[in-house]
């Protein structure tokens, strides 16, 4: 076979069917040698006024991409095929806005407003993420969490007991102002939605769109599953017909089930009857078209069929009058002219407000990434968060809350053919159309049939419970955020419960950076392969070298941890070293002495200098002044281990904490005559060490090799001179 060898020694074959050999033949490289003869820095001659001006610099082209990244609209608008999209995105657009219809209405109850509220909802932000937003799939809009997010600030800020009021005829019945009450909440929930829109657009601005990583996916999927626990929760009274007050806050969940079932006996037979026949229905309708989804041209329309049946069941029996049916009231004709929010409730919602912005910012981008990738196109996650903030803020100024993308929706859309968001445009003119025109309709429509919606659209909610059986096999850590994400939402409402969460996440990261893996390395034979020796077989360690591992970057918070691992893996221990060969010392004075008959102590001073000339051992006088390091120079090893090689591949970073203890750690070592070097620094790490002034007090960058293989063979031949002497 016929080889063909590059300038730098690595060998390839010019069989295509034999495997590439790798050959490098070069000395052995330590970190002086790099720096004065391999590696040199380039020279930035940029002046500060020069980077500005560049950044700065105004031009036709920055000009256009700037103005493509704020309205990516323009980026596919201009070429889009009208006879091969616009068909499937009308179609598309028209089955989203079946389902966005009833959702609209249903999620404004767990807002805590009225339903009409949720058609506005429905209608501006999706309009406006039309321009701004990057995907071209998700659906925009109403959202269960969000609005029971919104729900919980409204109830605490504007609660049934500030509108009770007493008839003046000394009844002891109080009676609540539902009108001014739902006024208030509506106040509440418009400047919530401002402020959320607020935090999204400046966020986006100062590029902070990476925020949405910190919520990994098993706190968002636990998080989601409580939230989902407690809509269902808070529907409960809709669906029976029992009127409960609605609880907020620490153990709101707790306090929700037990006002219903304490309640239970005044339930209204027709309401729960009719609810739960919708509930049953709409189960089929899903369980349907999740197993037909590929024959099925559209999803069969079940939320709107349910509503339009019994709407007209409602209205033609009057199940309001007769049978005490609560059903959706007044819904005003036409749009709502803009208003100023009242903004001294800022003060009370500002916590709030992070958090729905940062929820609804994460799951639009989980979304929108998971269509991205299936569609082959890309989204921005900074102009997501403009987008959501701007959908948010202008919206608020027309009576609505706070919105993001929906997962049942976006899978309606993207299933029946959508395209682009141009669907959303069509489902946000279908729902102009009906609060424009026909929005009266929905009058009579029963609040136990919104439950039944609520209710079946969380179903895929919580199927992410079978998470725990997987998590349980792949990762115990991910497993545990899950539940404490999905407990502390449960028990401490989802405000408080995310910000647990977030913070319990974290400190497993901690925790894992606090105690990574670590072992001792040894060498695969007939390669520069190095791997655990407790793993596998072929891994051999050299005699007299420890070659030890860690997969963590070394800083303050587990430099000692390191440490502690170092002296347990490689077995030596510099403190316990030194107490032997201190005992070893002793020992040998002991000998000494008992073998020395005569003892002679003489003294004199020659030239200012005083000798001191002790014992007589074997017939001969020792001056005392060369005795402990002729000592010394008799004691035998106690450690067959004579180098020690720290493999840094795996370390990112190091501060000033953890740089100090392993130069400490260094010196130790050296007094019990054990080398330390160190191997596959990163570039990076090295920059660190030169600003933290490590190469100092006899550390020099010749400890430091390129590989653990170049490190291991000076430590095999130490007495070889560095290539850095050989060179230069």
């Amino acid at each position: 076979m016929e080889e063909v060898t590059d300038s730098e020694g690595v060998a390839a074959s010019e069989d295509p069917e034999s495997p590439l050999t790798y050959k490098v033949d070069r000395p052995v490289y330590d970190e002086t040698f790099i720096r004065l003869q391999l590696l040199h820095h380039k020279e930035n001659s940029t002046t500060l006024r020069e980077r500005l001006a560049k950044h700065f610099r105004c031009s036709s082209q920055r000009a256009k991409a700037a103005v493509l990244s704020c309205l990516p609209i323009l980026t596919w608008l201009p070429s889009y095929p009208v006879k091969k999209y616009l068909f499937s995105d009308v179609v598309s657009g028209l089955s989203t806005a079946v389902v966005q219809l009833p959702q609209g209405l249903a999620y404004a109850l767990l807002a805590a407003v009225p339903p009409v509220y949720g058609l506005y909802s429905s209608f501006y932000p999706v309009l406006l993420y039309t321009f701004f937003g990057t995907s071209r799939h998700v659906s925009i809009g109403t959202f269960a969490v969000i609005s029971l997010m919104i729900g919980g600030v409204a109830v605490r800020e504007a609660p049934d007991s500030m509108f009770s009021v007493q008839p003046s005829n000394g009844s002891n019945i109080t009676f609540i102002n539902e009108t001014a009450r739902d006024a208030r909440r509506v106040q509440v929930a418009v400047v919530l939605t401002t402020l959320v829109g607020i935090i999204q657009i400046l966020l986006g601005l100062l590029r902070f769109g990476f925020v949405a990583i910190y919520l990994t996916e098993p706190l968002v999927r636990g998080f989601t599953t409580a939230a989902s626990m407690h809509v269902v929760i808070s529907q409960l009274k809709y669906l029976l017909g029992v009127k409960t007050k609605r609880f907020s806050g620490p153990l709101s969940a707790i306090y929700s089930v037990k006002a219903v079932l304490s309640d239970l006996t005044s339930t209204n037979v027709v309401t729960f009857v009719l609810g739960l026949v919708c509930l049953i229905f709409l189960f089929v309708i899903k369980h349907l078209n999740e197993r037909f989804k590929k024959k099925l041209f559209v999803p069969i329309p079940g939320e709107i069929i349910v509503v339009i049946v019994a709407t007209s069941v409602s209205y033609a029996i009057s199940l309001s009058e007769e049978y005490h049916v609560e059903v959706v009231g007044h819904i005003p004709t036409g749009l709502l002219p803009p208003t100023a929010p009242d903004f001294l409730l800022l003060p009370n919602i500002i916590t709030d407000s992070v958090a729905i912005a940062i929820v609804g910012f994460s799951m639009d981008i989980s979304l929108a990434k998971i269509f991205a990738l299936k569609h082959g196109y890309s989204v921005d996650g900074n102009q997501e968060l403009i987008a959501l903030g701007l959908c948010n803020f202008v919206s608020s100024f027309f009576q609505t809350f706070a919105i993001t993308s929906s997962m049942s929706r976006s899978l309606v859309q993207e299933s029946t053919g959508g395209k682009t968001e141009i669907a959303g445009l069509v489902a946000s003119l279908v729902v102009l159309v009906v609060v424009v025109a026909v929005g009266f309709v929905f009058q009579p429509l029963p609040q136990t049939v919104l439950a039944a919606i609520v209710m079946v659209n969380l179903m895929g909610m919580f199927r992410q419970f079978r998470d725990i059986c997987r998590l349980w096999r792949t990762s115990k850590i991910e497993l545990t955020i899950w539940l404490v994400a999905f407990a502390a939402s449960v028990l401490l409402g989802l405000d408080y419960g995310l910000l647990v969460a977030v913070a319990f996440a974290i400190l497993t990261v901690i925790y894992r950076t606090q105690s990574p893996r670590s072992g001792v390395l040894g060498h695969v034979a007939g390669t520069g392969l190095y791997y655990d020796v407790n793993e596998y077989e072929e891994a051999a360690e050299y005699e007299g070298i420890k070659i030890f591992h860690s997969n963590s970057s070394i800083y303050f918070a587990n430099s000692d941890l390191y440490i502690n691992a170092l002296k347990e893996k490689t077995g030596v221990n510099p403190a316990q070293l030194q107490a032997a060969r201190k005992a070893q010392k002793k020992k040998k004075k002991a000998n000494s002495k008992h073998n020395s008959p005569l003892k002679i102590c003489v003294k004199y001073k020659k030239q200012g200098v005083t000798h001191e000339v002790a014992e007589e051992k074997n017939g001969q006088l020792q001056d005392k002044h060369g005795s402990d390091s002729e000592d010394a120079d008799f004691l035998e090893p106690l450690s067959a281990v004579h180098s020690i090689i720290l493999d840094w591949t795996s370390a990112n970073f190091i501060d000033s904490v953890g740089a100090k203890a392993i130069k400490q750690v260094i010196k130790e070592y050296e007094a019990v005559d054990v080398r330390v070097v160190i191997a596959g620094c990163s570039r990076t790490v090295l920059a660190e060490l030169d600003a933290l002034q490590f190469f100092t007090d006899g550390m020099s960058t010749g400890m430091l090799y390129p590989t653990v293989h170049d490190a291991a063979l000076h430590c095999q031949c130490p007495n070889t001179a560095p290539v850095n002497e050989t060179v230069v």
